[in-house]
């Protein structure tokens, strides 16, 4: 029987957590959701994760956690990662950085194993190592039996995650986008049976920009002074895509976009 795997996009601030307590258990119930990704990189205060948000996370519903460029932006969350097999942090930093590259964790129903791991991109984004050699290495230390890959890829331009997409054709299960908070329309599974989605948007506040205040965003816009980008608060929305695969081949059947208000 296929399997249903639920990829979340940037959390932002409390506003996404609350839609994430508020609307997940919910979907997860109601569209028979056997995995929760999510990509938290953004869930304290609108920058890092913490050991108190990972619990609360974990409490909604979310099974695998993946990060971004804001990996260790909250330095108490340094040890959660080393100990916890539910947090990856992106496989392109410094082998010396801390954290799990990949990690296998069990659908709700403890009946598959469902590898999770993450990628950060290049282009207008940082001098990282190039994803593409360390995502092929990472492929090959996850064990060949778990059929089953999701990776998030989080990056800023939408050409390098179709690149990523296609690059992963047939060998993943799911591709999905995240860092721009902003929702693409090309959800799709690729030729090979790769779900793919170039960005799934942000589970945080709409009335703003990418999740900030609107009147600071426009304020330093405008007049080139600094504003501190405090995190906005209305229209909080819970955003991704659901793929359906099927666990004894890897390969997806179905996906949709998720957004749910």
């Amino acid at each position: 029987m296929p399997i249903n795997i639920l990829c979340i996009g940037d959390i932002v601030g409390r506003p996404g957590r609350m839609v994430l307590a508020d609307k997940l258990p919910g979907f997860i119930e109601e569209r028979k959701v056997d995995l929760v990704v999510a990509n938290a990189e953004n869930a304290a205060g609108g920058s890092g994760l913490t050991p108190q948000i990972i619990k609360k996370l974990h409490r909604y519903g979310v099974d695998a956690i993946t990060l971004g460029d804001h990996v260790f932006r909250k330095r108490e969350v340094i040890q959660a990662m080393e100990q916890s097999d539910r947090i990856v942090r992106p496989v392109n930093l410094l082998p010396a950085a801390p954290g799990k590259r990949w990690t296998v964790v069990p659908t709700k129903d403890n009946r598959y194993q469902v590898a999770v791991f993450c990628a950060l991109g290049q282009m207008y984004m940082g001098n990282w190592n190039s994803p593409w050699p360390t995502v092929a290495r990472t492929m090959e230390e996850i064990p060949s039996d778990v059929k089953v890959r999701v990776l998030d890829f989080h990056a800023e331009a939408s050409s390098e995650k179709i690149a990523m997409g296609w690059f992963l054709n047939g060998k993943v299960s799911v591709v999905f986008g995240t860092h721009t908070h902003i929702p693409t329309a090309d959800a799709r599974v690729l030729s090979g049976g790769t779900a793919f989605i170039a960005d799934v948007g942000m589970t945080g506040p709409y009335d703003g920009v990418l999740g900030r205040r609107k009147d600071r965003v426009l304020s330093f816009l405008t007049t080139s002074m600094p504003a501190r980008f405090d995190v906005a608060e209305g229209d909080p929305r819970m955003c991704g895509i659901l793929a359906t695969v099927e666990p004894g081949t890897g390969k997806a059947i179905a996906v949709e976009r998720v957004e749910v208000a």
